[in-house]
């Protein structure tokens, strides 16, 4: 049976002058924009902003956006089962990469994870960015498999997971 995510992780985080929060409806349009530009590119637009508001209103799931005053500098979307976690989307704009924030985010979403009783977080990028496969080693992360014609029919991903009670003491 999946359990409902409560919001007793709703609680902003300030990472230097950013601001990590729980998606509210109105982040829909800008957080689908942003995967159709940066994530979904050369894709087609499968999250669209319906798409992100099914999301946000999930009760098994979190969509959360980190912002830089008042813009968006990321997003992510968190799918909760049993045991396991799952990290549908995720997006840093190019320009505040390699600062520090996907890192926050990441942690937000595992120690939610954790939190929720979910041990493993799983998640698909494609064979080609190595950049966001450097990126999630770097968290822990390990490929587990390689799935031919993922995307659309046409490009491979790479599945990857973290296990998070490897860390946990008991």
């Amino acid at each position: 049976m999946l359990r409902s995510i409560k919001p007793f992780y709703a609680r902003n985080t300030m990472i230097c002058n950013n601001e990590i929060r729980l998606a509210a409806r109105g982040d829909a349009l800008c957080i689908a924009q942003m995967s159709r530009d940066i994530v979904e590119s050369g894709l087609g637009w499968s999250w669209t902003p319906a798409h992100v508001i099914e999301e946000i209103n999930s009760k098994q799931a979190n969509v959360i956006v980190t912002l830089h005053g008042n813009k968006m500098i990321g997003f992510a979307v968190m799918k909760y089962f049993d045991n396991e976690a799952r990290l549908n989307l995720f997006g840093v704009d190019p320009k505040y990469r390699r600062k520090g924030i996907g890192t926050q985010m990441i942690n937000w979403l595992e120690e939610t994870a954790l939190t929720n009783g979910n041990g493993v977080v799983y998640l698909e990028t494609r064979l080609q960015n190595h950049e966001a496969r450097q990126f999630y080693k770097r968290l822990g992360y390990k490929v587990v498999q390689r799935i031919p014609r993922f995307y659309k029919g046409r490009e491979t991903a790479v599945r990857m997971a973290h296990d998070l009670w490897l860390g946990v003491s008991q």
